[in-house]
């Protein structure tokens, strides 16, 4: 179940009452008159089904309460209710496979932000898969990809094109390109540090890798396993599942590739730069391709499942 909390203009309130009344799968309707002050007007409380969310959220865009008022979405843990039991009983589908659209794009917004904070967790987890790279450890390359931020902008992505929202599309490029150049950049510099210090040599970076070989040796597989991982990815997102994220973050060698590639960069080592770039694109564009075909198909099938339940 979802909670909405919304502040209406007084002289649209009774328009939001009956559109929440309307709408199939929604309970614990509450009004309180001349409750809000900033902005001014009434409060209405009320809770939905997760698979009539986006239903009613869209009406109530519709209605301009974005505008000229609020609206607040929270997800219900837990509610021992028999009312909130039938309304999800009769919201049509299943609330697992339910797509928040507005909720997806606003998480992804977030995600895909260019901030200081993005660009600190993908420089140190690019950091941190260099010194997997060299030690041929597989262990800190595992956690340099669960460290790696990249998926916020990658999905953001997925939904910008999904949804037709360009300044997310371009705001999704933007973290993404500069992210991974700004990390890239750093690690060479780190590399360098550490090749000062005698800590990185270029015998152990050219050396046999049995656990990290594979990072510069891009295949079909490689490509198969992104596109798993985009799917599961944007179905994470889409379901509130953010727990499967984590085995994404690990399934992909996005970050790990770009480390591989700065550190043979300074070393002079052409063909693993240039292999290992081609890894970091592969998996780019598995996620991408991926993710947008997951978040097309979830459309169409609750569009579907809307229309079905519309006709009975």
């Amino acid at each position: 179940m979802l909670h909405l909390r919304l502040i209406a203009p007084s002289d649209r309130t009774d328009d939001v009452v009956r559109l929440i009344e309307k709408t199939v799968g929604t309970t614990h309707l509450v009004i309180l008159p001349g409750a809000a002050r900033n902005p001014a007007g009434d409060v209405v409380l009320c809770d939905v089904a997760r698979e009539a969310g986006d239903e009613l959220l869209t009406g109530l865009q519709e209605l301009g309460l974005d505008r000229t008022g609020s609206i607040a979405v929270e997800n219900i843990d837990l509610s021992l209710s028999r009312r909130a039991d039938k309304a999800e009983a009769e919201a049509p589908g299943e609330g697992a496979d339910a797509v928040l659209w507005e909720h997806l794009t606003d998480a992804t917004h977030e995600e895909s932000t260019l901030s200081v904070t993005y660009l600190a967790f993908i420089a140190l987890a690019t950091m941190i898969a260099a010194c997997g790279v060299v030690l041929d450890n597989a262990i800190l390359i595992v956690g340099a990809m669960a460290v790696g931020p990249e998926f916020g902008p990658l999905a953001g992505v997925c939904t910008a094109l999904v949804q037709r929202a360009p300044r997310l599309a371009l705001r999704s490029l933007v973290a993404l390109l500069v992210g991974f150049a700004a990390a890239m950049a750093l690690t060479a510099c780190f590399s360098l540090f550490m090749d000062g210090v005698g800590l990185f040599t270029k015998e152990q970076l050219e050396a046999d890798r049995p656990n990290t070989g594979f990072i510069y040796a891009p295949d079909w597989f490689s490509f198969v396993v992104a596109v798993l991982a985009g799917a599961a990815g944007m179905l994470s997102l889409t379901s509130a599942k953010s727990g499967a994220l984590v085995g994404v973050a690990i399934s992909v060698t996005t970050v790990p590739a770009a480390a591989n590639a700065s550190v043979a960069l300074i070393y002079g080592d052409s063909n693993q730069t240039l292999r290992s770039s081609e890894q970091l694109l592969l998996n780019l564009l598995g996620i991408i391709l991926a993710g947008t075909l997951t978040l097309l198909i979830q459309k169409w099938l609750w569009a579907r499942q809307r229309a079905r339940s519309g006709t009975h």
